[in-house]
């Protein structure tokens, strides 16, 4: 708590309880790790081409190898950051802990194929794509399946609650609750399906991306095939034509995706906000939360408020990265390289905003009685569906005789309209079919539940 409290960034401030699991993936311990691992399973790979230097090596060493890259201690860490005090390089830092660790293991005569023919982005352009990953599947994809569940929930619960709809903010043909919500359900999952299909880029080719120091040592290796093979046995697709540096036209379009989450849950939020305001919302009152400093009575709507501004710095974040990232100068500048150690920033104010939009949609529940009454008090609404089934026997300018009853200045209630049927020109059975439309009857075609 103590340390929460002098941290510059309130990601692992104030809200660290939520960001806590993303420090297995973004800070700057788990970024040594997985450089070391990257540098240690691309050392195997050789192993196993095997370069002529390398047939000797025996599965036990392989597996002393193997266990340097799978079991990074704080100590090996806190090694890493010492040696690269005095290199002022974070790569070539792991590349001489990893060749101490080789010494200290008895493997040191394989030590000078570590990091072999590389050049630093081939190392980060994979470490921070396999980071990406790891966290998305297993902190950011939860989070949402859960979104989509509740709101799933939710829309499935209230799915033939008549509610008045507001276009323009004014009152518009009713809807229902459920389908409402149901709208939200739609889009997230289908960028949420977008944005899984993405493959994680690698970029893996040497210093221009020509292989140009691989292919003069060893020009017989096919290392097209196989930097090919490597990265996509980590689970990411390599990024052919390069320069030093991956485009990151791939990240960019992962990054994309993201914002474009936020920016419906945005919507979201305004839209659960402005429900709240106008009552048909009630939130659950937490034993001992206080809503205003001066007015006992509030129940602010805090977590949505709270789940927009972080939605907001989320977005800002991911349009950075994604407008930024492709953009090098010639063959690179190491512009890129301060860029992509906030790649975690905007995945915490993301995971912040899923789970405080979260924190609020528990906490609803639905005033009937106010929606009821709001139907009732608009009855004018359901001008839409008579002039609509006028216009289909022929009615003469059935518009504009509902818009002489509806833009009067008063409250146009459901007598009024009965009364204005019953004068009506046409025969009873028309009149009856007319009576029988209400503003609780009058939703549409329903969709179907959500699955």
């Amino acid at each position: 708590m103590n340390e929460m409290l002098e941290n510059i960034s309130p990601v692992d401030g104030r809200y660290q309880a939520v960001t806590a699991p993303l420090r297995e993936f973004f800070s700057e311990s788990a970024l040594i790790r997985y450089r070391i691992f990257t540098e240690i399973r691309y050392f195997v790979a050789l192993a196993e081409i095997p370069l002529p230097q390398l047939e000797s090596i025996t599965e036990k060493e392989l597996g002393v190898a193997e266990n340097i890259g799978n079991q990074v201690d704080r100590e090996d860490i806190l090694r890493v950051k010492e040696i690269e005090s005095r290199t002022n390089h974070d790569i070539k830092a792991v590349e001489y802990f990893i060749k101490e660790r080789f010494e200290a293991e008895g493997i040191g005569r394989y030590k000078e194929y570590v990091h072999f023919g590389l050049t630093s982005q081939d190392i980060n352009n994979t470490a921070f794509p396999l980071m990406l990953r790891d966290a998305s599947e297993k902190v950011i994809f939860p989070a949402l399946d859960e979104l989509l569940s509740v709101l799933g929930q939710m829309s499935n619960t209230w799915l033939k609650l008549p509610m008045l709809a507001r276009t323009h903010g004014q009152p518009a043909s009713p809807t229902t609750l459920g389908k409402e919500i149901m709208v939200f359900y739609d889009r997230i999952a289908k960028q949420y399906e977008t944005l899984r299909s993405i493959p994680y880029p690698a970029k893996f080719g040497g210093a221009t991306g020509n292989f140009n120091a691989h292919y003069v040592s060893f020009p017989n290796i096919d290392w097209v095939g196989f930097a090919d093979r490597f990265t996509a046995s980590l689970g990411l697709e390599r990024s052919r034509i390069t320069t030093q540096i991956d485009h990151y036209d791939g990240l960019a379009e992962i990054f994309d995706a993201c914002r474009r989450i936020c920016t419906i849950i945005t919507d979201l939020d305004r839209d659960i906000w402005t429900y709240i305001s106008i009552d048909y919302f009630k939130q659950k009152i937490v034993e001992g939360e206080v809503g205003s400093s001066a007015m006992p009575h509030k129940v602010n709507p805090i977590d949505f408020e709270n789940a927009e501004g972080n939605a907001g710095i989320a977005s800002a974040c991911f349009s950075h990265l994604s407008a930024k990232l492709p953009i090098s100068r010639l063959q690179r500048d190491l512009t890129d390289s301060t860029v992509l150690r906030n790649i975690g920033v905007p995945l915490a104010h993301f995971l912040i905003s899923i789970r405080a939009t979260l924190k609020g949609l528990k906490k609803l529940g639905v005033n009937q009685e106010k929606i009821y009454a709001d139907l009732e008090e608009h009855s004018v609404v359901i001008s839409e569906a008579i002039q609509s089934i006028l216009r289909t026997i022929n009615y003469p300018s059935p518009y504009e005789a509902l818009k002489g009853l509806t833009r009067k200045n008063k409250t146009i209630g459901l007598k009024d309209i009965h009364d204005f049927i019953e004068g009506l020109d046409i025969d009873e059975k028309q009149k009856e079919r007319l009576r029988e439309i209400t503003p609780f009857n009058y939703t549409g075609i329903i969709p179907k539940p959500v699955e």
